[in-house]
């Protein structure tokens, strides 16, 4: 029996693209199973989205409040940040940030320059696909980090889990600023993975003969491979979903799940 203590933490953040924003699977992934964690921390757990819906006040998903965490919300907005706050139209209602990462557009090129003296993010050859999701996952933890500074204290045992590389960069962030907080990093599919499988390319049969690095410059994914490959690196604990993406880590990102 190893002498490692288990730690219930106080405080819950998640993040993820697909918080209130219906595009694929994690959305059942997140949604199925903040129900139990809300039960159990009420409003101690809170999940982060991107304002994706900003244009409209019909996101099915959402239903703002602002009597919420109304003190802090002023707060925020004080500070420039702009978000919305409210619940998840799923059992439970948890409570629900969603925020407008679009006010970094016109300083990306500032961001991501000082991410790649940090920690060598390569965010050269990135589109709007990878810079939309990086600057949501920065604005992510610089709400997390608000948060903190205006409710919490040092004596807080925080976790914040984020979802896919197109939250990594608010683990990096908040690793760097707020190292306090406990950053869970998880990937649902290596990007690499999902570009071998994708073309068509055997992916298991043949896994030894890949390299992440390679395989990312060969389909143009090198921007969201290195954002992918240091958020695990940095994170406090990298976790993944089944047997098979975790050896997909090892090979692709290289290092091991915990």
């Amino acid at each position: 029996m190893n002498d490692k203590k288990l730690v219930k933490p106080d405080y819950i953040f998640e993040v993820s693209w697909e918080v209130c924003n219906k595009v694929g699977g994690i959305y059942t992934v997140v949604s199925t199973k903040a129900p139990g964690i809300q039960h159990e921390y009420n409003n101690n757990y809170i999940l982060i989205g991107p304002d994706v819906w900003k244009e409209t006040r019909q996101n099915p998903d959402f239903t703002e409040d602002r009597t919420i965490f109304r003190a802090w919300r002023e707060r925020a907005e004080s500070e420039g940040l702009h978000i919305k706050i409210g619940r998840w139209n799923i059992k439970g209602r948890p409570i629900v940030i969603l925020v407008d990462f679009t006010m970094y557009f016109p300083v990306k090129d500032k961001i991501l320059a000082e991410f790649w003296e940090k920690y060598k993010l390569d965010s050269i050859t990135g589109n709007w696909d990878y810079f939309e999701p990086a600057l949501f996952g920065y604005a992510a933890g610089k709400v997390i980090e608000s948060y903190y500074e205006f409710n919490l204290t040092a004596q807080d045992k925080i976790i914040a889990q984020f979802h896919e590389w197109m939250t990594g960069s608010g683990v990096l962030y908040l690793h760097d600023r707020v190292p306090q907080v406990g950053c869970v990093f998880t990937t649902h599919a290596t990007v690499v993975g999902r570009c071998i499988a994708g073309n068509n390319l055997p992916l298991y049969s043949h896994f030894k003969e890949y390299n992440g690095e390679s395989m990312a410059n060969r389909f143009n994914v090198k921007a969201k491979h290195s954002l992918e490959q240091l958020a695990a690196l940095q994170s406090d604990t990298f976790t993944t979903v089944s047997r098979l993406t975790a050896e997909e880590c090892k090979q692709f990102i290289g290092r091991e799940v915990d």
